[in-house]
């Protein structure tokens, strides 16, 4: 597990990596994980360098998580002086790992660059052996880039241990986990980073002052009730300007289906570029319901997004501006939820509620989806556009468009076909294809103890050379984007190679997805 030498796992060459960070010294280690024989809410104490050991366990303190909630982790202090790469120590198996999935190859994940849009037919071959492609702006196109990660929020990881029992104790601990997580997101230096599984107290106090110092602006929406996490877009101050935010909230409660608390976060961005035309580019994020037997309130929660998504990108002329659409979407590639999303339509008359998301096969959550899926009370029709005019909920801006540019009257969309039938009104592609290329083998975007699937999407609005003959071509969109490259994924093969996820290098339980785009102006 221990990175004594790189291992290659990827198809062909990595990018330059930096070497991760392995561990923070002098400081109290927040989000004890729970484990058999220790106190659930007892962090570990402070130790130093010279009497730390592996291969020990330490002694929890009993006192309340809240007296060591926050810690002193700043980016500043990745130093050789307060880091200890593990690559120098060796840790022993717990108790419980699952033997199937037990590897002792050790190494890090290398990962490459797919092209995927070139100017040259003879240059569309992937271009194997260049790293990183760049984002480079000009007068007539604007270049940026987009990461989708779920990075594991610590009290998720606690309450969820049976999912880690491969993992080495220490690797699970925040304190170790959070320099690996902001080593990787400013490694690969995304424009945009659409983040998942964000703990509020682990935001606040280190997630977003760490990020502005990277430069990024950061928008937050924590869940409802009292879940501790929620979702974030943050972008570079270099790159775009903020026009609006929109946060949605999928709980209702007056609709009694919609009883979870999951979000969505919808901002609405102006590239900046010398010209005064240039037009604006809609990001969302979401992380949908879980639960593999709710393939109704997935659907719904989807639909709600849609909605606000329309509201926002719509322009004046009645059209939508280009749109990138992120999250942990908790449904595999081919499920009915992912081909609507693809297609933009479903009819789904006598499908089963536990279908929806592909999660699963087996014969639970098998009652028949109602039709229609939702209430009219909510006030989103079956071609998931608000029927109704309503007031934005909440906007913010660094700048001072115009009210004609922030109009949020909703769309009326056309009379629905089919009370079965969902539409929207987006020609929306993946960013990645789903399996290795030359292969079919599938790739995953997480891996852990249960499973390993591809549950994290960037889907974005095609160009319409893309879109050409596509479901949801006919309507115009005021420019599509092209998709330049992305990150390769791996396969399950490949991650339980360095025995899954996390682990001493890759900290949260899914991959981070990265592509680049190109906007003509």
């Amino acid at each position: 597990m221990l990175p004594h030498q790189q291992k290659s796992l990827g198809r062909d060459r990595t990018t330059p990596w930096e070497k991760p960070q392995r561990c923070c010294w002098g400081i109290h280690i927040s989000g004890c994980v729970r484990w058999p024989g220790c106190h659930s809410r007892a962090p570990y104490p402070c130790f130093s360098s010279w009497h730390f050991s592996l291969h020990r366990t330490p002694t929890c303190l009993f006192e309340s998580r809240s007296q060591s909630r926050y810690w002193s982790w700043r980016p500043d202090h990745l130093s050789q002086t307060s880091l200890l790469h593990l690559s120098s120590y060796s840790m022993s198996s717990e108790g419980g790992e699952p033997s199937s999935k037990r590897r002792k190859h050790q190494g890090m994940i290398e990962r490459h660059w797919e092209y995927v849009y070139t100017q040259r037919k003879e240059d569309a071959e992937p271009l194997q052996d260049k790293g990183d492609p760049g984002c480079e702006d000009g007068e007539s196109r604007f270049d940026f880039s987009v990461m989708s990660y779920n990075i594991l929020a610590q009290d998720l990881l606690e309450d969820n241990a049976h999912l880690y029992r491969h993992c080495r104790r220490p690797v699970l601990h925040w304190a170790f986990r959070f320099p690996n997580i902001f080593q990787e997101i400013k490694h690969l230096d995304a424009d945009v980073l659409c983040l998942q599984e964000v703990q509020e107290d682990h935001y606040g106090a280190e997630i977003r002052p760490s990020l502005e110092s990277l430069g990024y602006h950061c928008e937050y929406k924590m869940r409802t009730g009292r879940k501790p996490d929620g979702c974030a877009i943050c972008f570079k101050h270099s790159k775009f300007s903020l026009l609006a935010v929109s946060p949605v909230e999928f709980y209702r409660r007056d609709v009694p289906l919609l009883d979870r608390d999951n979000v969505g976060l919808v901002l609405l961005l102006r590239p900046r570029v010398p010209s005064a035309a240039s037009r604006a580019i809609c990001v969302a994020n979401t992380h949908l319901l879980y639960n593999p037997r709710r393939g109704d309130i997935k659907l719904t929660q989807l639909a709600m997004l849609l909605a606000e998504i329309a509201s926002v990108a719509r322009q004046t002329d009645g059209s939508c501006c280009p749109i990138v659409m992120c999250g942990d979407f908790n449904s595999v590639p081919g499920s009915p939820l992912y081909t609507f999303i693809r297609d933009g339509k479903l009819n789904y008359a006598g499908l089963a509620i536990g279908k929806v998301s592909g999660q699963e096969q087996s014969a639970r959550g098998q009652r028949i989806l109602s039709i229609p899926i939702w209430p009219p009370s909510l006030g989103i029709s079956q071609n998931c556009v608000y029927e109704l005019q309503q007031v934005p909920r909440a906007e913010k801006t660094d700048t001072d468009p115009t009210q004609t540019e922030l109009d949020k009257a909703e769309v009326l969309g056309m009379p629905e076909k089919s009370p079965s039938s969902l539409r929207h009104h987006f020609s929306l592609s993946s960013a990645y294809s789903h399996y290795v290329p030359g292969t079919g083998v599938p790739e995953v975007t997480t891996c852990h103890s249960r499973s390993a699937l591809t549950v994290d999407y960037i889907f974005y609005s095609a160009d319409k050379d893309e879109a050409a003959g596509r479901p949801g071509s006919e309507v115009a969109l005021v420019g599509g984007l092209k998709l330049l490259a992305r990150l390769s994924l791996l396969t399950e093969q490949d991650l339980w190679t360095v025995n899954g996820l996390p682990n001493e290098n890759n900290s949260s339980d899914h991959l981070p997805l990265l592509a680049k785009f190109r906007l003509e102006l």
